[in-house]
């Protein structure tokens, strides 16, 4: 079974948001699902249906967190960085500029689960990422996108 890759700020973000599941919103789901039960039939009712649907959402994401951070390994960003200088790794935080554009972006490349593009956090195994993975600063990566080839400079490597 492989194990997928989390960066260690990645798995606190995980923990914290498994945390708040299991000592927040579980008890706050009993207790709606509790005081809808008070409310009489359960058949029309529609409060304790909610709450019994969002009980359902709540433990499948709890079992999911619980899974995703009992198999990943989880990567300290600083040591691989170190071990690398100047090279694109997992972990690492790339500025670029697309050579076409001249438009300039910065994105770290983390873990599947953790992966958010409105952060500036792209999945390991993204075509962007998969295209970066290897190179340097100054070094041109080519990326096949659906609208087409795209080329971006590095143009700095950080580790952070």
């Amino acid at each position: 079974m492989s194990r997928p890759p989390l960066t260690a700020a990645g798995a606190e973000r995980l923990k914290a948001e498994l945390n708040r599941l299991k000592t927040i919103e579980r008890p706050r789901i009993v207790q709606s699902i509790a005081e809808a039960r008070e409310h009489g039939d359960l058949k029309e009712n529609a409060e304790y249906h909610a709450a019994r649907e969002q009980q359902g959402f709540c433990e499948g994401r709890i079992q999911e967190l619980e899974s995703v951070l009992s198999l990943a390994q989880v990567i300290d960003i600083a040591t691989v960085g170190a071990a690398n200088p100047g090279k694109v790794v997992f972990g690492a935080t790339v500025e670029l500029e697309e050579i076409k554009s001249g438009e300039t972006l910065r994105y770290q490349i983390v873990g599947d689960v953790e992966a958010d593009l409105k952060l500036g956090m792209i999945a390991v195994s993204s075509p962007v990422a998969r295209a970066l993975i290897g190179k340097e600063e100054g070094d041109v990566a080519v990326v096949q996108a659906p609208g087409g080839v795209r080329e971006y400079e590095i143009l700095e490597v950080r580790y952070a």
